[in-house]
C-alpha cells in the first residue's frame, strides 16, 4: 500500500489546530514561523516549551529532510516537510513529517528507539555527552536535537515511518507537551 499524504495530513488536522505549514522550509520560513507561533501561544507554563521543541523540529527539518527526485506526476517536490502546532485537552501536539531514505531512516530508528529508552537524567547525561564530544555530521547535528525535544517536552518521541516509494520513506515525529 502507498502512502497517501492527503491522508495523513487530515488525520493529524483533526483537533484544534494552532499553525500548520506544509512545503519545502527555509530560514526565512523558521524565523518567520517561530514569531507566529510565539504570538499565538498563550502565555503559560508550557509556552517555553513549546517553542524549544518547534526550534529544534523545524531545524530538524530543515537540515535533514531529503530531496525528492522531481516528478509532475506528485503532488510532493524537493524538500518537502509539514509542521502542525495543536492544542487538544491535556496540552500541545508538535507533529511534523519529512522524507528520508533508507540511511536515515536506520539512523533515526535506532537513535529514536534509543532516546525514548532512558529516563529524565539519562536524557541529560545523553544530552552532556553529545555537547562535551563536539561530534557533529556534516550538516551540522550531533543528535543533540530530537534528544532536547525529548528533554523539553518530557515525553516519548512517537515516531513512524512510511513507505512512499523505493527510495524514500515519510518520517512522522509526533511530540506530546502537556501543560
Amino acid at each position: 500500500m502507498t502512502f497517501d499524504l492527503k491522508e495523513w495530513l487530515t488525520k493529524h488536522s483533526s483537533e484544534n489546530i494552532l499553525f500548520l505549514f506544509k512545503g519545502e522550509v527555509s530560514r526565512t520560513l523558521i524565523t518567520d514561523t517561530l514569531e507566529v507561533i510565539e504570538s499565538k501561544l498563550e502565555d503559560s507554563k508550557a509556552k517555553k516549551k513549546i517553542y524549544n521543541v518547534l526550534v529544534e523540529a523545524l531545524q530538524n527539518l530543515y537540515h535533514h529532510s531529503s530531496e525528492l527526485p522531481s516528478d509532475p506526476t506528485k503532488d510532493v517536490q524537493g524538500k518537502y516537510a509539514v509542521c502542525i502546532l495543536s492544542k487538544n485537552s491535556v496540552g500541545y501536539h508538535v507533529i511534523t513529517g519529512n522524507f528520508v531514505n533508507d540511511k536515515q531512516k536506520d539512523f533515526l530508528t535506532k537513535h529514536l528507539s534509543h532516546i525514548n529508552e532512558l529516563d529524565k537524567e539519562e536524557l541529560k547525561v545523553m544530552y552532556k555527552d553529545i555537547l562535551d564530544n563536539q561530534e557533529f555530521s556534516d550538516k551540522g547535528g550531533g543528535g543533540l536535537g530530537m534528544v532536547d525535544i525529548a528533554r523539553k517536552s518530557g515525553s516519548k518521541l512517537d515516531f513512524n515511518f512510511y513507505n512512499y516509494n523505493d527510495n524514500y520513506y515519510f518520517f512522522s515525529l509526533n511530540v506530546n507537551i502537556v501543560e
